[in-house]
């Protein structure tokens, strides 16, 4: 990332609201479950299958995890209603774990077992390090009793490899993806290609433990290992699967969609966009540009009326 990628990132927060919301309509499917229904319709008629998450992070009482138990009870009903090939993302601090984790503990089990009952798959997304342990002990303990629940690995993490171990002796489905919070060097490795060579690491021993893997990243030379690795290791196609963003790097999608791999798009839907959106735009300094150029445009337009 270049100096002017990495002040055009850092400066996303004083972009005008208006123009974050026009950007970012194509990583988010819209603020109500019709419009991220009618989402998941086209990428399924695309060849892509799907995985919803409500926005919206943090649950700070229980008035607020139990709205978003049933904000997710709600997804799963429109999914069926409409017989779209999708499962749901869910992170934890939505459902409590901040203030009551037996609490956040019920709630998805709540979840997990509603989607069992309709045949879907239930991720727990990966938040920073503070939340990691119970993330995986909720996991683990729900997938020996309904077994439609998988995790989330990030690679950039030091532990990262021992829990890719338990993950392994257990079962359990894992969503591989780089990381992106900003964790402090004694946890996490900081160096790019560190990341990328622990991300084909860990793949790597995922894919000969026999776990099902969701491949989750746009980085292309990863994407190259990883078919490397499927072909090397004769790995069916029934154990794994490409997993992207909504709206990034859509060429790339349908080049592995016709090259026939199963691909499965992260599609996000909620009333606060604004905040996901703000924090994609940091990660992707090239989008960032984009939508500083795009106000520098406005600018001129407005000042030669």
């Amino acid at each position: 990332m270049g100096l002017l990628d990495r002040a055009i990132a850092g400066s996303v927060t004083v972009i005008p609201r208006p123009v974050v919301k026009r950007v970012s309509s194509r990583y988010i499917a819209g603020e109500d479950l019709e419009s991220a229904l009618a989402t998941i319709r086209r990428l399924n008629e695309a060849g892509c299958v799907a995985t919803v998450d409500v926005l919206g992070e943090t649950s700070d009482d229980k008035g607020e995890a139990s709205a978003k138990l049933k904000d997710y009870k709600q997804v799963l009903e429109g999914l069926d209603e409409h017989n779209l090939t999708s499962g749901i993302s869910v992170k934890l601090t939505g459902l409590g774990l901040l203030f009551n984790e037996e609490l956040c503990r019920a709630n998805l089990e709540e979840i997990v077992a509603h989607a069992a009952e309709k045949k879907r798959f239930v991720r727990v997304d990966m938040e920073d390090s503070p939340h990691t342990s119970a993330t995986l002990g909720m996991v683990h303990d729900l997938h020996g009793r309904y077994g439609n629940v998988g995790a989330v690995i990030q690679a950039y993490m030091r532990r990262s490899i021992e829990d890719v171990d338990r993950l392994v002796e257990a079962g359990i489905s894992v969503r591989l993806c780089k990381g992106i919070y900003d964790e402090p060097r004694e946890i996490a490795y900081k160096d790019f290609d560190t990341v990328r060579q622990n991300y084909i690491f860990l793949l790597e021993e995922m894919l000969k433990g026999g776990l099902y893997v969701g491949i989750a990243t746009h980085d292309e030379f990863l994407i190259w290992h990883a078919l490397r690795l499927v072909h090397q290791l004769e790995v069916p196609d029934d154990r794994y699967e490409f997993q992207m963003l909504l709206g990034v790097d859509e060429e790339l999608r349908n080049i592995l969609v016709g090259a026939g791999h199963k691909v499965r798009v992260y599609v996000p839907f909620g009333e606060e966009w604004y905040e996901y959106s703000t924090r994609r735009l940091q990660e992707n300094p090239k989008i960032a540009r984009y939508v500083a150029e795009d106000v520098i445009r406005s600018v001129v337009k407005t000042v030669k009326r």
